[in-house]
């Protein structure tokens, strides 16, 4: 007998990528930022750690708004931080949406968006995506609560015009989340739809271009409206200590993140080049990861495999449209030329192999 929920017993759950506990690898499959975090941060939370850490933190992160407002020239009543912008997402879904309430997101892109919508048991509407990760004429579905956008998108790392997204708020009857968590690799972004739509959610996250994926800090910018009905779904202290002190020192160096972002948008460019030179279709990526289709013949499970048995992971997904694909975080130039080699050496096994097996026939 099961005492779960008939929704929570259905579903399989999202499975994130993975974090090996054994052994050094070069780890490409999460999308982590290869450099550092600021030092600035790093002296700001071990400020932190003190004897105030037996006080629960601001419930609200006060500080972190008001720093994270000044930087986006936004208004701190506008901001909600959260236990990254995975947090703000379950608040999202759990404020707007409820059992067969629509929750419209394209296909493929952020698997969460799914859980997230069967968790609270709603009617999950998974929308194709043109072949080109375009945005399909019936993207916009009737009455429906809760629509997200991954801007770029992941896996594919692909845009949708910053004029598309305004288009799509304007049609829709529910709530449109943007979820911007690769803004800062990217070419445009959102932001400014906030002032001229009142159901726009944008997201943002300092796990990536800021280097800080393990302290769990997102945020979301909308609206006061929307920004003050979700603060009574949230959890009471859902940002700690530390993860405040951490996102004001972090935006206080701008500098020091755009470096790093340059850095991989250089690295992202010789990695794109270098895997078509190899045959594989590599679609045009505002992030820092590349998703790289196989070319005929090549299967991209036996790659994935073979580069994990090297002490090299990269994500794979066994899923429709991505099955014969590999999504390959930008690592450091070191680290992408391991992986280049590598997988050279692969695709030429596996060429020489066709080759020789046609001349045995």
């Amino acid at each position: 007998m099961s005492y779960f929920r008939d929704n929570i017993e259905r579903m399989s759950g999202y499975i994130p990528g993975e974090q090996p506990k054994d052994g050094i690898y070069i780890k490409l499959n999460t999308n982590e930022n290869p450099y550092p975090p600021s030092p600035k941060v790093l002296h700001a939370v071990k400020e932190a750690v003190n004897d105030n850490l037996r006080l629960y933190p601001d419930p609200i992160a006060t500080a972190a708004r008001i720093k994270i407002a000044e930087t986006l020239g936004t208004k701190p009543e506008w901001v909600m931080a959260g236990n990254g912008s995975d947090d703000l997402l379950s608040i999202i879904i759990r404020s707007f949406a409820g059992p067969d309430d629509k929750v419209v997101f394209p296909y493929p892109s952020y698997m969460l968006y799914k859980t997230l919508a069967e968790l609270q048991d709603g009617n999950a509407r998974a929308v194709e995506f043109n072949e080109d990760y375009s945005l399909p004429d019936d993207f916009i579905v009737a009455d429906a609560k809760v629509t997200f956008i991954a801007n770029p998108n992941s896996p594919s790392g692909t845009m949708i015009p910053h004029g598309k997204i305004s288009q799509i708020a304007s049609a829709i009857d529910g709530v449109l989340v943007v979820d911007e968590a690769y803004a800062d690799f990217a070419e445009d972004n959102c932001l400014s739809l906030v002032e001229k739509h009142d159901n726009i959610l944008i997201l943002r996250t300092l796990s990536k271009s800021y280097s800080l994926a393990g302290i769990r800090l997102g945020f979301c910018i909308a609206q006061e409206s929307l920004i003050q009905g979700m603060m009574k779904v949230k959890d009471s202290y859902n940002v700690d200590r530390l993860s405040i002190a951490a996102v004001v020192a972090a935006l206080d160096d701008q500098k020091s993140m755009r470096a790093h972002v340059e850095k991989i948008k250089d690295t992202r460019n010789y990695l794109t080049k270098s895997l078509q030179n190899m045959g594989f279709f590599v679609y045009p990526s505002q992030t820092n990861f590349v998703l790289a289709r196989c070319m005929k013949g090549v299967s991209a499970h036996h790659l994935y495999q073979t580069l994990k048995s090297r002490k090299i992971l990269v994500r794979y997904f066994n899923l429709r449209r991505l099955d014969d694909c590999l999504r390959i975080t930008v690592g450091t130039r070191e680290e992408i030329d391991t992986l280049l080699k590598n997988l050279k050496e692969l695709v030429d096994t596996k060429k020489h192999t066709k080759i020789r097996d046609a001349c045995c026939h």
